[in-house]
C-alpha cells in the first residue's frame, strides 16, 4: 500500500517548479523494447455492453489490513473482472457513457470511486486502496507481454481535496528472488545455519497518479504527478508532471530479461516511441511472468471524503510485439497542452 507521499531531491523539485521534470533515477540498460499496444491482443473489455453490470457481495475483503477475505468476492457479470481479496473492490463500479474526447467510435467506459477503501465500517483515518482486477493469465517474459489503457482524469475541481495518490495503474508479475534463511542443521538439529533459496516472488509494478492539492500549502496550482513503482530499491520514481486534465493513454511493457518500460500521453492516440518515460528492474527482481493488470483507487478512509472519480476505457493485453531500438535513458515531459 502506498501511504507516504513521493520526496523530491532538490534538483527535481527545482524542475517541477519550472514545469519540466528530469528523472531522478537512470534507467538500466535494457533489451529492445515492445511499445505498448503491439502484438497480439490477448485480454480486454471495450465496456460497450449496454448490459454490463457488477456485483459486489458486500462487505469487501481487506486482508492486508486485517487479514479477513470475505467470500464470495464481487465479480462483474461478464466474467472478465473480480473484487480483490486483499483489498477489495471499488465501492462504485458502474458502467458509464464515454466522456468526451474518448476513442473514436466508443459508448461506455468503467468508472471506479470509493469512500471506504480500508476495513469495512472502521475507518483508519489514513490513505488506503482498493483494488479492481481484470482477471487473465500468466505469459512468459519471451513472449513481450505489454498493456495500454486509456483514462480519464476529471477536472480538478473533482479530485479528492488532499495531497496523496489518488490511483494507480498496476501489473500483476513475479519472479525469482534469493532469500538467506536459517534452517537447522548438524548433529540432531540442534544447530542453525543459513542457506540461499530461490522463491517466486509476486510483485506489481506500474504508476501512481499523485494529486498536489492547492490547499496544502506546499502546492500554489492544482496538478498531478506520475510516479513510476519501482526502482530496483522499491522506491518510487518521479515521473512527469500533469497539469492537463482530461483523456490520458498509460502502457507498460517487458523485455524477456524482465525489465519494465513505462509510457504514458495525453490523449487517447496509440503509444509511439516518443511517449517513453523510463524503464526499471522493479524490486530488483528480474520477473518471469506477467499476470494481469488492476486499477487502485485510494482515498483518504476517513468515513466521509470520497476518493477522485476515475474514468478507464478499453484495458488491452498483448503479447508477442516487435520489438523496438533500445532506449535507455527517460526523456524529459512537460504536459501544458
Amino acid at each position: 500500500m502506498i501511504r507516504r507521499l513521493i520526496s523530491l531531491p532538490s534538483a527535481v523539485r527545482l524542475a517541477v517548479g519550472t514545469g519540466l521534470l528530469a528523472f531522478a533515477t537512470a534507467a538500466p540498460p535494457a533489451e529492445a523494447q515492445v511499445i505498448p499496444g503491439s502484438g497480439t491482443l490477448l485480454n480486454t473489455d471495450d465496456f460497450e455492453d449496454e448490459s454490463w453490470g457488477y456485483t459486489h457481495n458486500w462487505p469487501k475483503s481487506s486482508k492486508e489490513e486485517d487479514e479477513q477475505v470475505r467470500y464470495p468476492l464481487g465479480r462483474s457479470t461478464n466474467g472478465r473482472w473480480m473484487e480483490s481479496p486483499k483489498r477489495g473492490a471499488p465501492d462504485v463500479v458502474k458502467r458509464v457513457e464515454t466522456p468526451a474526447g474518448g476513442l473514436a467510435g466508443s459508448t461506455g467506459a468503467l468508472y471506479l470511486r470509493s469512500r471506504d477503501t480500508g476495513v469495512p465500517g472502521r475507518p483508519r483515518r489514513e490513505q488506503c486502496q482498493d483494488d479492481f482486477i481484470l482477471q487473465g493469465k500468466p505469459v512468459s517474459m519471451g513472449n513481450a507481454p505489454n498493456f495500454v489503457v486509456r483514462v480519464y482524469l476529471p477536472p480538478w475541481e473533482q479530485w479528492e481535496q488532499r495531497t496523496g495518490v489518488s490511483f494507480g495503474i498496476r501489473a500483476g508479475m513475479q519472479g525469482p528472488k534469493k532469500e538467506t534463511k536459517s534452517v537447522a542443521g548438524g548433529f540432531l538439529r540442534r544447530f542453525r545455519k543459513s542457506k540461499t533459496v530461490t522463491t517466486q516472488e509476486p510483485f506489481y509494478p506500474g504508476f501512481f497518479v499523485q494529486y498536489n492539492c492547492p490547499r496544502d500549502s506546499r502546492h500554489t496550482e492544482d496538478h498531478a504527478m506520475i510516479l513510476i513503482r519501482a526502482n530496483q530499491l522499491g522506491h518510487e520514481i518521479p515521473g512527469p508532471k500533469i497539469t492537463q486534465t482530461g483523456w490520458w493513454t498509460f502502457g507498460m511493457s517487458m523485455s524477456p530479461d524482465g525489465t519494465c518500460h513505462y509510457y504514458a500521453s495525453p490523449g487517447v492516440d496509440p503509444l509511439a516511441a516518443s511517449d517513453y518515460i523510463t524503464s526499471s528492474v522493479p524490486y530488483g527482481i528480474r520477473a518471469n511472468y506477467f499476470n494481469t493488470i488492476f486499477f487502485n483507487v485510494c482515498s483518504a478512509d476517513n468515513g466521509q471524503s470520497w476518493s477522485t472519480p476515475w474514468i478507464i476505457d478499453d484495458p488491452q493485453v498483448y503479447y508477442g510485439g516487435a520489438r523496438q531500438p533500445q532506449i535507455t535513458n527517460g526523456r524529459m515531459n512537460s504536459y501544458r497542452r
